[in-house]
């Protein structure tokens, strides 16, 4: 029951990390494409492969037991990235006939979140590689 309380803190935290990040974005760069669920999604597919990396049970650098995990990337990571906002924006934009954004919205959420889920794995292995250091 601990670990439920865990990671509903973590999603509060996290869903009040994306509202502060994406009324910032909006605010700075408008509200005409989805900058801030972009920005939002990509930071955060970093952030989720990073940490899975370093906590990793077999060759992570840092000891996180299951509840921490818990906390950080079901809650924190959970609560702070907005997959369902994405898919509303997209169909919006659909909607509206802006096939260029729609391309550019789905190119960036799904491509660049890959790729920066990779690049903080990389970035967290390559810390756990230097454990003697």
């Amino acid at each position: 029951m601990l670990t439920y309380l865990y990671v509903a803190l973590g999603g509060a935290l996290g869903t009040v990390a994306r509202f502060a990040l994406s009324g910032y974005v909006a605010n700075r760069f408008g509200e005409t494409f989805p900058w801030g669920t972009l920005i939002i999604n990509v930071s955060g597919s970093f952030v989720i492969g990073f940490f899975a990396s370093l906590t990793s049970p077999d060759e992570g650098r840092w000891v996180v037991g299951g509840p921490g995990r818990q906390f950080f990337m079901v809650g924190i990571c959970g609560g702070y990235t907005t997959f369902s906002s994405f898919s509303l924006q997209t169909l919006t934009l659909a909607q509206k006939g802006e096939w260029s954004a729609v391309v550019g919205n789905v190119f960036g959420s799904v491509i660049l979140c890959l790729v920066a889920v990779w690049l903080g794995w990389a970035a967290g292995t390559a810390i756990n590689l230097r454990k003697g250091s």
